[in-house]
């Protein structure tokens, strides 16, 4: 029986360096020839994509309704879970993931103020007793996260929030984070060599605990 493959998800706010981190976690999987998929949320799949466009473009048109933007999120992490993340993780596949839920936790538990309860009711719906093996949290302060962010260029719907939503967001994210014995919390505030050398030790405790 081939033994089920990790589930690694990469956490944080706007503006941590998970793009350039995910690519560093790569590498480390790559040279320990580690058979994985990346993939993200919302996305993953045509579907999940298509969705995801709904939750991120700016709409200056209407006001989009708190309980419609759970029900996007999740309806993309149903079809994400079941037609990618589920049979890699079957079939011995380890998969890599930019945000999970406790995305969702974070921002619309978090930012949004909404009850965790109604989104641990939809955790469980959808993805049963599925859980990350592994989250890494690239943990900043908000005032330099949101500041990379925006000098980006042209802000998403969740980057255009507030101040006091991202600093929710990312009490959230911390909070789920104490305690947890799968959650990894990494300085991403510090310069990238830094903030590697913290991920390299991550990895290769990971890798002690599941590698032969």
């Amino acid at each position: 029986m081939t033994p089920r493959g990790k589930f690694i998800t990469v956490e944080g706010t706007e503006g941590v360096g998970k793009t350039t981190n995910l690519e560093y976690i790569k590498s480390w999987l790559q040279r320990n020839k580690i058979d994985f998929i990346a993939t993200r949320e919302p996305g993953g799949t045509p579907l999940a994509e298509q969705l995801r466009d709904l939750l991120l473009q700016p709409r200056n048109d209407e006001t989009v309704a708190e309980n419609a933007e759970l029900l996007m999120v999740f309806a993309a992490r149903a079809q994400h879970l079941n037609q990618v993340i589920k049979p890699a993780l079957e079939s011995g596949t380890w998969v890599l993931c930019d945000r999970f839920t406790d995305a969702t936790y974070a921002y619309q538990g978090g930012g949004r103020c909404m009850d965790q309860a109604t989104i641990a009711i939809l955790e469980n719906l959808v993805q049963g007793d599925l859980r990350p093996d592994a989250v890494i949290l690239l943990d900043v302060s908000v005032q330099i996260g949101l500041a990379r962010a925006r000098g980006r260029g042209e802000l998403d719907r969740f980057e255009q929030e507030d101040v006091a939503f991202f600093e929710r967001v990312r009490a959230a994210y911390r909070s789920r984070a104490d305690g947890n014995s799968s959650y990894h919390v990494v300085d991403a505030g510090q310069e990238l060599d830094r903030v590697q050398q913290q991920l390299a030790i991550v990895l290769e405790q990971l890798g002690k605990r599941w590698l032969p």
